[in-house]
């Protein structure tokens, strides 16, 4: 039951609804969201890619480093650096229309310009260090957490009569 309740909550966050045909942004809005995407995207995708690199390469070369040669290795991380880059583009791709259905067009010109100001450009070039450093910290926690949160979900299930 443990391990059900890992992947629900794994299946659930995969199966949250898209946005509807009800939610489209408007032209103008989508153009105002395209112009921050064109801002944030460039460093961001090649920070998140090192973050990601840095954060679950070490991990896959540790198992796999005594059972294979040097050549092979480097060529998996090479495929392993180029793949996250493309699935970071990819997602990125389908940004604008989600800043713009959480954003107005008023709000998300005011983003664009708070992002061409000294600080604004600080923030964009350092946002996904800071993020990345987040994520690091929260890496070690993610198998006590669920662990934590399983036992949690055990323990209502069993007070109401459900057992493992």
């Amino acid at each position: 039951m443990r391990r059900l309740f890992a992947l629900a909550i794994i299946c659930g966050l995969a199966a949250l609804p898209a946005a509807r045909a009800e939610d489209a942004p408007s032209p103008e809005a989508l153009k105002a969201a395209q112009e921050l995407s064109a801002l944030v995207s460039g460093d961001t995708v090649n920070q998140m890619s090192a973050a990601m690199t840095a954060q679950i390469w070490p991990n896959i070369e540790n198992s796999l480093s005594a059972k294979i040669d040097a050549a092979t290795l480097a060529e998996l991380r090479a495929e392993f650096e180029k793949s996250v880059a493309a699935f970071a583009n990819e997602t990125m791709q389908s940004s604008p229309a989600v800043y713009a259905r959480n954003f107005t067009v008023q709000e998300l010109r005011e983003i664009v310009a708070f992002y061409k100001t000294p600080t604004g450009a600080k923030a964009l070039h350092t946002m996904p260090k800071v993020v990345g450093e987040v994520m690091a910290q929260m890496g070690p926690r993610a198998q006590a957490f669920q662990q934590e949160l399983n036992a949690k979900l055990i323990a209502i299930l069993e007070k109401h009569g459900y057992k493992n």
